[in-house]
C-alpha cells in the first residue's frame, strides 16, 4: 500500500437540510476522497469515475473495490438521512396525518370514514405484529463495520443542526473523515464463516442499538394517533408488536445449531433485556428523587414499598441509605432483585431474591406508576416509569420470541427411533396408514413419566433434548421466550402430527400425562407449489384432530401456517409463486372459517423482489381480504435486518410502517373495504401462472442449465464469503433441488441475469394476448390499474428488469466452457428478457421501464456505472480465480472477487 501525504485543507461542512440528498453526499464524497488520497492516491480517479478497474494488479483490484463498497455504503445512509428530512418536512407543514403510512394517516381516514372507535378498540385487542429476525445468509456487512456505519449516520445527523459553529462544525468534519477512515482499515469480508453465537450477537445488535428504545415509542406513537383521531375516547395499546428470532434456533438443515447451543441463545436473549432494564431502573433511581416531605406517599404505594424492603436482607440499610426517599428506595429494591436475576442466569450466583418471570417486574413498575400518579404526579408517571415498563412488556425477560426450525426428515428419523423402541420390525413408510395409527395412539396413550432417551441414535436424542429444553426453558426463563416449532418441507399431516408425539414425549404438554395441550405452537411450512396447493386439504384434516383444536384454542384460538416465498418462486417463477401464494391464503382463510379456529399467516419473505421483498405497505395491501385480521408475522432477513433497523429513525419509521398496514388492513376487513375478489382477474392470474410457469420450468429443466448455472455465475464462490453459519444445501447434494433459495437467487443477481424476478412473466402475458387479443389488453391494462396484486407483481418485474444487463450478463455466460449449453442457455434468458420487457410495457402503457419510480430510477442511475464496471472486473476474476493453480496468487485473487460480490450486493441492496 501507498502511503503518500496529502495536505489536509480545512473544510466545513454546508447545513445539510431540505427534502435532497445531494449535500449530505457530497460530505461524505469528499471524506472518502480525503481518506482515498490519504492513503491510496492513485484510487481517486477510479472513484471519481474517470478510470476504470481493469488492468490494475489484483492487490489495487481488491482495494478499488473495497472503496466502491464503501461508497455504496455512504450512498444509502444519505438516502436514508434524507428519507427522513423529507418525512419530518412533511409532517411539518401538512400535519403528521399527511404522512404517508403513518398511524395518523390510517386512522384520519378510518375516522373519517365513519368506522366507529368501538371497532378499532376491537381490533387493537387482537392486533399482534411480529417480525423475525432471521440469521439466513444474505448479510455481507460484519457487526464491526456495522457499528462504524452507525456512528456515520449519527454525525450526518448533527451536521442537521444549526446552531453549531464554524470550528464545530469543521470538528464533525473531521470526526466523519475519520470514521470513514476507520471503514476503510477495517476488513469488511468475514476472515472465518460465523459461528451461531457471533449471529445471536450481530441480532441483538440492533436490539442494544435501536429496538429497545424505539419499539415502545412505536407504541406511543399509535396512542397519539388514537387520540387525535378519536378525541375524548380512552384506549388501551397492548404490546401488540414483538420481535421474534430463528437466530440460535433454526437448525433446518444447519447442523451447528444444537440444543446446547439454543440453550446459550435463550440465555444471552435474556441477559440482553435483564440489562436493559437495569439501566432503565437505575436511570430512574436516579431521577426520582422525590422526597415524602415536599410530596405525601400514598398508602398503596407505601404498602408496596414495605413489601419490597421486607424481601431484601439489608432492606432496613436500604431505607437508611436513602431516608426519606421512598420511590428511590423502592427502585434500589427492583434494581437488586434485577441483579440477582441476572446473577442467576450469567451463573455467578444470585444474592437474594431475584424474578421469577417478567409478569412481576411489570407489576412492580405498575405500583410505582400507580403510586405517583395518585401523589399527584401522572406526567412522571407517564413519561419516566410507562415507558420503561412499556419496554419490559413488550421484550420480557427473553428480548425475542425464539422460534425452532426442523425438517421433516429429521424430526421424522426421530420418530422413527421411538417407533423401534417400542415396536416389533421397522416402521411403515410414512404415506401409509398404519403410521398415522400408531402417531394418534401414542398421542391419545397418557405418559408414566418421560421416556429415557439414552439408547436412542445421536441425532433423535439431540432432537428430543430440543423439545425438552422447550419444557424447561418455558417454566424457568419465560413463559414466552420461545414463539413456535416451525416445520419445514411440511407435506402431510402426519408430518404435523409427528410434531405434537415429539413435544409430548419430551414433556412439552400442559398437563403431566401429555394428552391435552401442547402449548408450544405447532407452524407447518408450506414452501413449494405443491405444498402450497395441498396446504388446505392438509389443514381441514388437522384442524378436526381434538389435540389440535384443543392447543390452538390455548394458544388464542388461532393456528399459524407459514408460507414460503423464496422456494415457491425457485419452484414455479415469480407470476406463479405469487398467485400460488395468494390462492392458499385465500383457501386456507376458508378453512380456518369453517373449523371455527382462525389461521393467521407467517410469511417467510427475503430481501430480494423474488424471495418476497416488496416495498412494505404495498405487500400487505395487496394480501387477499380477510388473510390479515390484525395478524402478521414475517421473516426480516440478513441485510434487510441491517436497512431497516440500524438506525433510530429508519427503525422507528419500518416499525410503524409495518404496524400501520397491518391495522390498516384490519380495518378495512372490518369495515367492508379492501379490494374483493374479482373472478375475471382471477381467472387472468390464473392463466398467467401457468403460462408463465410453463416458459420458466422449460428452463429450470433444460438439460445445460445446472452446467451453465455454475460457470455463469459465482454460485460456488459466494460460499467464500463466510456470510453465514448454515451451509448453502440443505443436505449437502450437488443439485438445484437442494440447492437453498438465498445462493439461487444471490447468484443469479451477480451474473446480471436476474431471472428470478422477472423469467417467465413475458411468455405469460404474450400468451394471454395471443388467445384473448385486444379485449386481453384492455383487461391487463383495467388489472393494472384495479388489481394489488397483479399492479404489485408488474411494478416489481419493472425494477428487477433495469438491474438486468445483457452485455454483462452475455460476459458470465462466456465463463461457460460449453459453447453448446452457453449458446443454448442464454439464448433462452434473452429472448424471454426481451419479451418481459415489451410485454411489461404493454401493459403499463409507459415508453420507458418503472417510469414511474423517479426515486427508484434516481437511486439506480447514480449506482449503475460504478456497478456495471465491477460486475465487468468480476468476470475477469472469476476467470482469473478458477485458472490460477499458485496457492498465494489464489488467495489474492480471492480477497478480490470476493470484494468485487460483496461490492455487488451492496449496490443492489440485497444479497438473496
Amino acid at each position: 500500500m501507498i502511503h503518500t501525504p496529502v495536505p489536509d485543507t480545512p473544510f466545513v461542512p454546508p447545513l445539510i437540510s431540505g427534502t435532497e440528498d445531494r449535500v449530505a453526499l457530497d460530505v461524505l464524497f469528499r471524506s472518502l476522497v480525503d481518506v482515498c488520497r490519504r492513503h491510496q492516491p492513485e484510487l481517486e480517479a477510479v472513484l471519481r469515475g474517470q478510470a476504470d478497474i481493469a488492468g490494475l494488479s489484483p492487490e489495487l483490484t481488491a482495494r478499488a473495490l473495497q472503496v466502491q463498497g464503501i461508497w455504496f455504503q455512504l450512498i444509502a445512509i444519505a438516502e436514508q438521512n434524507t428519507a427522513m428530512r423529507r418525512r419530518r418536512h412533511v409532517e411539518r407543514n401538512a400535519g403528521r396525518d399527511r404522512l404517508k403510512n403513518s398511524f395518523s394517516a390510517v386512522l384520519a381516514r378510518a375516522a373519517a370514514q365513519g368506522v366507529p372507535a368501538a371497532t378499532v378498540h376491537a381490533l387493537l385487542a387482537s392486533l399482534r405484529v411480529r417480525p423475525t429476525l432471521t440469521a439466513h445468509p444474505t448479510e455481507a456487512k460484519r457487526v464491526t463495520v456495522l457499528e462504524k456505519f452507525r456512528r456515520i449516520y449519527l454525525i450526518l445527523k448533527e451536521l442537521e443542526m444549526p446552531r453549531w459553529t464554524e470550528r464545530e462544525r469543521q470538528a464533525l468534519m473531521d470526526d466523519l473523515r475519520d470514521e470513514v477512515e476507520l471503514v476503510w482499515m477495517t476488513g469488511e469480508l468475514h476472515l472465518e464463516k460465523p459461528t451461531v453465537d457471533r449471529e445471536v450477537a450481530w441480532g441483538l445488535h440492533f436490539f442494544d442499538e435501536t429496538l429497545f428504545e424505539m419499539l415502545p415509542e412505536t407504541l406511543v406513537s399509535l396512542e397519539e394517533a388514537l387520540q387525535a383521531a378519536y378525541p375524548g375516547t380512552r384506549f388501551e395499546v397492548p404490546a401488540f408488536f414483538q420481535f421474534g428470532s430463528w437466530i440460535g434456533g433454526d437448525r433446518d438443515g444447519n447442523p451447528f445449531v444444537t440444543a446446547e447451543v439454543t440453550r446459550r441463545t435463550l440465555r444471552r436473549n435474556a441477559l440482553a433485556s435483564l440489562a436493559r432494564y437495569r439501566d432503565g431502573i437505575a436511570g430512574l433511581a436516579r431521577t426520582l428523587s422525590i422526597s415524602a416531605r415536599s410530596l405525601p406517599v400514598p398508602a398503596s404505594f407505601g404498602v408496596a414499598l414495605a413489601e419490597q424492603l421486607a424481601l431484601q436482607p439489608d432492606g432496613e440499610k436500604i431505607a437508611r441509605r436513602n431516608p426519606g426517599e421512598p420511590y428511590r428506595q423502592f427502585l434500589t429494591c427492583l434494581s437488586r432483585r434485577l441483579d440477582a436475576t441476572i446473577a442467576g442466569l450469567d451463573g455467578s450466583g444470585s444474592v437474594g431474591p431475584g424474578y421469577g418471570d417478567a409478569d412481576l417486574l411489570i407489576a412492580d413498575l405498575r405500583a410505582l406508576e400507580q403510586g405517583l400518579s395518585e401523589a399527584g404526579c401522572p406526567s412522571l408517571a407517564a413519561n419516566r416509569v410507562r415507558p420503561v415498563r412499556r419496554m419490559v412488556e413488550i421484550f420480557r425477560f427473553s428480548t425475542v420470541r425464539l422460534d425452532i426450525r426442523e425438517n421433516t426428515t429429521r424430526t421424522t428419523r426421530a420418530l422413527q427411533a421411538l417407533w423401534r423402541r417400542t415396536q416389533q420390525g421397522d416402521p411403515p413408510d410414512v404415506d401409509a396408514p398404519a403410521w398415522t395409527d400408531w402417531l394418534e395412539a401414542e398421542l391419545a396413550r397418557p405418559l408414566d413419566g418421560l421416556p429415557d432417551l439414552a439408547g436412542l441414535p445421536e441425532e433423535a436424542q439431540e432432537t428430543l433434548a430440543t423439545f425438552r429444553l422447550v419444557a424447561e426453558m418455558r417454566g424457568s426463563l419465560d413463559r414466552e421466550a420461545f414463539g413456535s416449532f416451525v416445520l419445514s418441507m411440511t407435506h402431510s399431516v402426519p408430518d404435523i402430527l409427528g410434531v405434537y408425539l415429539l413435544a409430548k414425549t419430551a414433556g412439552v404438554f400442559l398437563d403431566a400425562a401429555g394428552i391435552e395441550i401442547c402449548p408450544l405452537p405447532i407452524v407447518p411450512l408450506f414452501e413449494t407449489i405443491d405444498d402450497l396447493r395441498a396446504a388446505p386439504g392438509i389443514m381441514r384434516a388437522l384442524l378436526k384432530i381434538p389435540v389440535v383444536r384443543r392447543s390452538a384454542r390455548q394458544q388464542g384460538g388461532v393456528q399459524e401456517v407459514m408460507i414460503g416465498y423464496s422456494d415457491s418462486n425457485k419452484d414455479g417463477g415469480f407470476v406463479a409463486s405469487n398467485w400460488e401464494l395468494a390462492k392458499a391464503q385465500r383457501l386456507l382463510t376458508q378453512v380456518g372459517e369453517q373449523a371455527g379456529i382462525g389461521i393467521a399467516f407467517f410469511h417467510g419473505r427475503g430481501g430480494s423482489v423474488s424471495r418476497g421483498g416488496a416495498p412494505t405497505a404495498r405487500a400487505i395491501a395487496a394480501q387477499p381480504p380477510g388473510s390479515i385480521r390484525g395478524r402478521f408475522r414475517t421473516t426480516e432477513q440478513g441485510e434487510v435486518v441491517s436497512f431497516k433497523y440500524a438506525n433510530r429513525g429508519t427503525a422507528a419509521y419500518q416499525m410503524e410502517l409495518l404496524a400501520s398496514a397491518v391495522l390498516a388492513h384490519a380495518i378495512d376487513g372490518a369495515a367492508g373495504g379492501g379490494p374483493a375478489a374479482n373472478p375475471e382477474f382471477d381467472d387472468v392470474m390464473e392463466a398467467l401462472s401457468g403460462a408463465s410457469r410453463a416458459a420458466y420450468v422449460q428452463l429450470l429443466t433444460h438439460p445445460d442449465l445446472v452446467t451453465y448455472f455454475g460457470a455463469a455465475s459465482p454460485l460456488d464462490e459466494i460460499a467464500l464469503l463466510n456470510i453465514g453459519s448454515r451451509p448453502a444445501r440443505r443436505f449437502g447434494a450437488r443439485s438445484l433441488a437442494d440447492l437453498r433459495a438465498i445462493p439461487w437467487v444471490f447468484a443469479w443477481s451477480q451474473n446480471r441475469h436476474g431471472i428470478t424476478g422477472w423469467y417467465g412473466v413475458g411468455s405469460g402475458l404474450k400468451s394471454l394476448l395471443d388467445v384473448r387479443g385486444e379485449g386481453g389488453r384492455a383487461l391487463l391494462r383495467r388489472m393494472f390499474e384495479q388489481s394489488p396484486l397483479f399492479r404489485l407483481v408488474m411494478d416489481e418485474v419493472e425494477k428487477t428488469l433495469l438491474t438486468v444487463d445483457l452485455d454483462i450478463a452475455r460476459d458470465f455466460a462466456g465463463l461457460c466452457p460449453d459453447e453448446a449449453a452457453r449458446e443454448a442457455v442464454f439464448a433462452m434468458i434473452e429472448a424471454e428478457y426481451r419479451l418481459t420487457c415489451a410485454m411489461a410495457l404493454e401493459v403499463s402503457g409507459a415508453r420507458d421501464l418503472a417510469e414511474r419510480f423517479p426515486l427508484y430510477r434516481g437511486r439506480l442511475t447514480e449506482r449503475l456505472p460504478v456497478l456495471n464496471q465491477v460486475s465487468r472486473e468480476q468476470v475477469d476474476l472469476l476467470r482469473r480465480f478458477r485458472a490460477e493453480t499458485d496457492e498465494a496468487r489464489r488467495e489474492t485473487l480471492k480477497s478480490a472477487l470476493l470484494l468485487s460480490i460483496n461490492c455487488v450486493a451492496t449496490g443492489f441492496g440485497a444479497t438473496g
